[in-house]
């Protein structure tokens, strides 16, 4: 079991920058992969960010390509967002989230849907005025 605590989220104008902080318990945090979602009220829930248990490399979605970096520190047991150039379309709860089958992939897969995650976090806001 994991438990996943997102925080850092907050009201910020346009060209603004925040960190999201996802925190984790559990032994295992560091064989997971793990990703960030991000739910726009009346819109469905969408991939922003994913990381791979080495931390190696990560993969984004195009809309936050070039302003946004997910990183993480196994050892703190914890990943982050930084989120760069906010714009308003980026408000929206943020959602952190992990997948245990991380060393069932091959090395340039990267889960993006929704299903393929197993342990979510409660979600964190993020307002961007313009």
């Amino acid at each position: 079991q994991v438990q996943l605590v997102e925080s850092g989220g907050g009201l910020v104008q346009a060209g603004g920058s925040l960190r999201l902080s996802c925190a984790a318990s559990g032994r295992t945090f560091g064989t997971y992969a793990m990703g960030w979602f991000r739910q726009a009220p009346g819109k469905e829930r969408e991939f922003v960010a994913a990381i791979r248990w080495s931390g190696g490399s990560a993969y984004y979605a195009d809309s936050v390509k070039g302003r946004f970096t997910i990183s993480r520190a196994n050892a703190k047991n914890t990943v982050y967002l930084q989120m760069n150039s906010l714009k308003p379309e980026d408000t929206a709860v943020y959602y952190c989230a992990a997948d245990q089958r991380d060393q069932d992939y091959s090395g340039s897969y990267y889960a993006t849907y929704s299903y393929e995650y197993d342990y979510w976090g409660q979600g964190t806001q993020v307002t961007v005025s313009s």
